[in-house]
Parts: structure tokens; sequence; C-alpha cells
């Protein structure tokens, strides 16, 4: 299944929802009692990984080297500790290495994202594991915001975006990480070149490709 977030009309004011169904904020999806994450395996996956461990990690500073210059990210492994989990896993693996930003969303659509994680760079893939959301319903997306798409409720896999302007999308988006401001300056020059086409919701014109990940 494409995974995707919701997008805002801003002639209808409405949601349109892409490929899956969003639906209200679900209780946050908590560790185990025994501090464990689960991941469930399932879909091919895009590039050859295992799944997390279960016992979650504390990383909080990780940097996205990209072609379009370094975006320093800070993780909140407290509050998202499965989500700031698997994108650790995936980071040592070098799941994300060599692969591109395949979506950006600019003002045409009424949400202004970078969205990246899937190695086929098609919106389609994903890991071979799905994992729960970990919201509580407050979510809010800002400029700097990082956070995971989905394909609806607890389908979480790889794919993530940046938001580079505040924008109103329901609270169904697991937010784990903030950009510092020279990681949203980049994304800012990126998203400044628009997208294929000029609809507003493509390939950026500027490619961005992910070289490494750095993980502190």
């Amino acid at each position: 299944m494409r995974t995707r977030f919701a997008t805002v009309s801003l002639a209808a004011l409405s949601l349109l929802v892409l490929a899956g169904c969003a639906s209200p904020a679900t209780p946050a999806a908590e560790p185990t009692a025994d501090g464990a994450c689960s991941y469930v395996a399932g879909g091919q996956a895009a590039a050859d990984v295992t799944a997390p461990p279960a016992e979650p990690v504390a990383a909080q500073n990780v940097t996205l080297e990209t072609s379009a210059g370094a975006i320093p990210m800070t993780f909140d492994a407290e509050r998202t500790p499965c989500t700031v989990n698997s994108f650790v896993s995936l980071a040592q693996q070098g799941y994300f290495d060599d692969t591109e930003c395949h979506r950006l969303t600019t003002a045409a659509s009424g949400i202004y994202v970078l969205q990246c994680g899937d190695p086929s760079a098609t919106g389609m893939g994903g890991p071979g594991y799905s994992f729960d959301d970990e919201l509580d319903g407050s979510e809010t997306y800002p400029a700097g915001t990082v956070a995971m798409a989905n394909a609806g409720p607890d389908t979480n896999g790889s794919q993530f975006f940046l938001v580079y302007e505040d924008s109103q999308l329901p609270p169904s988006y697991t937010v784990f990480g903030q950009m510092d401001a020279a990681g949203l300056a980049v994304v800012r020059e990126v998203a400044a070149a628009g997208s294929d086409g000029g609809s507003g919701d493509g390939a950026p014109v500027t490619p961005v490709v992910i070289t490494g990940v750095t993980v502190d």
C-alpha cells in the first residue's frame, strides 16, 4: 500500500485522503510492560534489512547527510521510543543510504513537506515490517517537524516527512523529531525550486539523495 499522508485542499478546506484512509488519532502505542517494542513482519522489503531489536535505543541527535546539505535533527526517544528505535536501526543498517527523497508538496497542495525513506523512490517501498503509531492526539506539524508517513492507523514503516512550513494535518502522524535551523534552511531551499511539473505534489525539482545518516 502506498505510504502517504492526507493533504489539505485549499479550495474545499477539507481533507483529501491519498491511498488509504486517515482516521482520528488512536491512543499512544506504548512498549510492552517489559519495555519492548513490537514490529510486525509484512510486505516486501525495499532493501535488505532486519527488524529492529525489541529493546528501544535512546538516540537523540541524528543527521541526514544529503546531496542538498546536512539536515541535523533531534529525536524524542522518550515520547516515541519505538519510532526512534526503528529509524535508528534502519539507519545503522544503511537502509537510507543513497536513497532519494521522492516527494515534495508545496503551497499548491496546502501542506509543506519533503518525504523520504523509500529506497524505491516510488512512495510504495517499506522495510518489510510495520509498527504502531505513537500518538496522544495533541500532535501538530509546525515548521521543523519530523514525522512518520503512513497508509492509515498503525502502518508505520520507513517513510517519514520533513515539514518546512507550518502545515495543517490531523494528529494521525507520529511526531518523533525536530530539525534544527540549519536543516530547516536546507529543506526550504529545496522547496523553493518546486516540484516536477509545478503541480505542488511530486518529485522535487532539486534532487535530494540521502548519502548517509549519523547517529549520536
